[in-house]
């Protein structure tokens, strides 16, 4: 009597858990991206005050990449979790956990009225985000994916994805709109209020996350009972080396990500002496661009083969640094946007698939915490560590834009190699693939 209405129900779970893994993410990176802005914008200013901007930026960026430091951690414990209790549960506490971090940070006192323990309670906080995104990442792609119809599971993996730029949106809205205050105004509270609005998007999210049953592929695992016990011991014993060549393939997508929106927002406005509102209503547009291209990548990447896509999004990759750096030098807005967009473009294609293509080099057992160590130590090494680089060498290189061209097509081509070397990998059978159907 209530088959028909269990059998409707079931059907609309893909489309669910790709709807949630979307939502989840982008409050995620929402949080994740406010913080970033303001790193370049302003606690350089709040919370390491100095005669020289130069080493209050890097202080500033270094509380920036103590949050990816953390992020392997996270991934380690909600891995763990995540393939011994289920997705679900996991992606609720890491969704709560993000939040209570981003909310406390709007709430923290500067320097100028707590002294040391304002940068102090900055890291603590900081790391709470880490941990959060380290766990989330890999529990929303796998809920997507492994929610996905036979054949789809590349597309539905890149809704987990599309949360990046989406959260890049919703932050620079949120920035933008406070970065027209009056100066005083911004740096004494209106900071804040990005920050502290989280709190209605994490109710937001916790109802949307409600209403998706746990992933049917782990359900099956748990009733036959073949749940791994140590499922990162498992990883690291069995397959080490497609976890490395995993964390290289993810370079990128990751640095890339935070050499665009984050770095060169504080390269353009101190080294180039561009205007903060300029570059943000530049980035916002970028953003758009960014969104719309990981949605056609997961559906084009489909059709021709996800490691053929990715070596060529990669292979631009390479190239694209070049025009940008070129384009967003003349200072001219529509010249900032295609310059950015060129790199951006490349970028998130690489980003929008990677999730669906590792998702599949590892076994159900051991894959939340396989794919969240890969990507989340790729996050903590080339994400948190490229916009101190890119400022080093912006300071060690004035007025030449050459050298971190050069460090780009470095990522991009360490991530070249690694996805060469993974689909010949596959090709031989010598990886842990899970051949995805047709």
């Amino acid at each position: 009597m209530n088959r028909e209405p269990d059998d409707h129900a079931a059907a609309r779970q893909p489309t669910r858990a790709a709807a949630a893994a979307f939502v989840g993410t982008t409050i995620e990176w929402y949080d994740f991206y406010i913080y970033a802005t303001a790193s370049a914008l302003i606690f350089g200013k709040l919370f390491f005050p100095g005669g020289d901007p130069f080493f209050a930026t890097l202080a500033s960026f270094g509380t920036f990449a103590v949050g990816f430091f953390a992020r392997p951690f996270g991934g380690l414990v909600f891995g763990h979790l995540g393939d011994r209790i289920g997705r679900k549960k996991a992606l609720v506490a890491t969704l709560a956990i993000m939040g209570v971090g981003t909310v406390g940070i709007g709430f923290l006192p500067t320097y100028a009225s707590a002294g040391v323990w304002a940068p102090v309670l900055l890291v603590l906080l900081r790391v709470a985000q880490g941990i959060a995104i380290g766990g989330e990442w890999g529990g929303a792609v796998l809920m997507a994916s492994e929610h996905a119809p036979q054949g789809k599971r590349t597309f539905f993996a890149s809704f987990a994805q599309l949360g990046s730029p989406a959260g890049l949106i919703l932050s620079l809205i949120a920035f933008r709109a406070v970065a027209s205050m009056d100066k005083d105004a911004f740096l004494g509270w209106g900071w804040r209020l990005p920050f502290l609005a989280s709190a209605l998007l994490l109710v937001v999210g916790l109802l949307i996350r409600a209403g998706v049953d746990e992933s049917p592929e782990f359900k099956a695992l748990k009733a036959q009972r073949r749940v791994a016990a140590l499922p990162v011991a498992e990883v690291v014993r069995d397959a080490w080396r497609t976890l490395l060549l995993c964390l290289g393939a993810n370079v990128i997508g990751v640095a890339g990500a935070w050499f665009v929106n984050t770095f060169m927002l504080n390269y353009t406005t101190q080294t180039l002496g561009l205007d903060r509102g300029l570059i943000l209503d530049c980035l916002f547009v970028v953003a758009f661009i960014q969104l719309l291209t990981q949605l056609g990548s997961g559906w084009f990447a489909q059709r021709i083969g996800t490691g053929r896509f990715l070596q060529g999004a990669a292979a631009l990759a390479m190239l694209s640094p070049y025009p940008m750096f070129a384009l967003v030098s003349t200072g001219r807005p529509l010249a900032i946007v295609i310059g950015i967009a060129l790199a951006v473009m490349c970028m998130s294609s690489s980003y929008a698939v990677m999730a669906g293509f590792m998702s599949t080099a590892f076994p159900v057992r051991v894959r939340y915490s396989a794919i969240s160590l890969s990507y989340q130590l790729c996050a903590a090494l080339a994400g948190g560590l490229t916009p101190l680089i890119g400022t080093v060498l912006a300071h060690r290189y004035p007025g030449a834009w050459w050298p971190l061209a050069v460090f780009y097509s470095v990522l991009a081509g360490i991530s070249l190699l690694c996805i060469g070397t993974l689909e010949r990998r596959k090709r031989q059978g010598t990886t842990q693939a899970v051949v995805e159907a047709a």
